[in-house]
């Protein structure tokens, strides 16, 4: 194994800091609502069309309708340094490119990808994914969504909630029931949803503990018409199409968690430093220094675990216990590592004027978001049984 990083990656890492530093960091607070009279965060659209403009919506996608296909570990380097600025920006800005993107870029039909995909990347459009409802979760065959073909058009009820973008997106990947005399999971499949469509509604935006920039909304569908060639991929297979977008998404959601780990770090490291009590600085006394060991190894052992999940993906290789895993460690640690750089500021880390209340806040959706962390302890355990020989059946 290679651990060092080429220098392409080097620099890329750099124009994406820069930009983060001059595009994102001075409206950060304004995303987050602190800058706005109701207090209500926002994620500005143009600031997705200047990420689209410096190619930083490109990775995952082919040159052929707007991207770069640099793969998942560039992907992951943007996560990683637009999340140590404004966590619900970079989610925003994955959400469209990457859950929105990627089925598009995987099943769609060549003029389906001419007709989205680039202004998606562009930041011209917005997109979002729809998949839970107010009874489905992490229980996908569960939905309830319906999508019933009437001629030459799809009619589709139902209800999506929790859908981040939702209120913004200009167009979903939508999960829906077309076949519901069978299990959920081999009568679902996947459409372009356009949400200028009639009969669509946004019910309400939710009132988050953290990630105050984000849209996340509840979402109907009442009798809306879409034409028969929105349906995305073949027919019935949508649970599987979700199933291969997951693994990327949970790399890079780990990526984005690394950013908010090593950015709360940063500030620890400055306030220890220029913290003086009892005649020396803070840093001089083990409950301090000793919670910046930990935490930075922590740090360094996820960017190892993602790293590595990401290498395998664009690989083409399976990935789904490395994904978890890396998702698992790092989405957890760094709700332990914001809570300790807290402890460490004090009453200063306390208050809202600091970054890292924010960010502790943030964190907590990491390990809920893309799959909570007791479906990803399923997931590695399945996998762990079933690559020794046994079978993962009850794990």
């Amino acid at each position: 194994m290679d651990f060092d990083w080429t220098n392409d990656q080097i620099e890329f890492r750099k124009m994406a800091r820069d930009f983060a530093e001059r595009e994102i960091r001075p409206v950060a607070a304004w995303i987050e609502g602190r800058d706005q009279p109701n207090g209500l965060g926002n994620f500005p659209r143009e600031l997705l069309q200047k990420m689209g403009k410096a190619g930083f919506m490109s990775c995952l996608h082919d040159k052929e309708f707007g991207g770069n296909g640099k793969g998942l570990l560039y992907e992951c380097i943007i996560a990683e340094e637009f999340g140590a600025v404004s966590p619900a920006a970079e989610l925003a800005r994955l959400v469209s490119c990457a859950l929105f993107g990627m089925p598009l870029a995987m099943f769609g039909t060549k003029e389906q990808k001419a007709e989205f995909l680039p202004k998606i990347l562009a930041g011209e459009l917005i997109g979002a994914i729809g998949i839970t409802e107010p009874n489905v979760g992490s229980d996908t065959a569960g939905m309830k969504t319906t999508a019933i073909l009437d001629g030459d058009t799809w009619v589709i009820n139902g209800e999506k909630r929790f859908i981040t973008n939702g209120s913004q997106a200009d167009v979903l990947s939508l999960f829906a029931i077309t076949d519901p005399t069978v299990k959920a999971h081999k009568g679902m499949s996947t459409f372009l949803f356009e949400t200028k469509t009639p009969g669509f509604s946004v019910v309400k935006n939710y009132e988050m503990h953290g990630m105050h920039g984000m849209r996340v909304s509840h979402l109907a569908f009442n009798n809306c018409r879409i034409p028969r060639h929105r349906l995305l991929g073949q027919l019935n297979q949508g649970f599987k199409q979700l199933m291969m977008e997951l693994d990327k998404e949970r790399i890079a959601l780990a990526a984005e968690s690394l950013g908010m780990g090593r950015a709360c770090i940063e500030a620890a490291l400055k306030f220890s430093q220029e913290r003086v009590q009892f005649g020396k600085p803070i840093k001089d006394f083990e409950g301090i220094s000793f919670k910046i060991a930990e935490n930075a190894t922590l740090l360094e052992a996820s960017q190892l675990m993602v790293h590595r999940a990401a290498c395998k993906a664009d690989k083409n290789l399976p990935c789904t216990k490395e994904a978890a895993m890396a998702k698992l460690f790092a989405c957890d640690e760094v709700i332990r590592i914001c809570d300790d750089c807290i402890q460490i500021l004090g009453g200063t880390g306390y208050t809202c004027d600091s970054f890292v209340e924010q960010f502790y806040r943030d964190a907590r959706l990491m390990s809920i978001g893309g799959g909570t962390r007791e479906i990803m302890k399923y997931l590695i355990s399945r996998e762990v049984y079933s690559q020794a020989g046994y079978s993962s059946k009850g794990a």
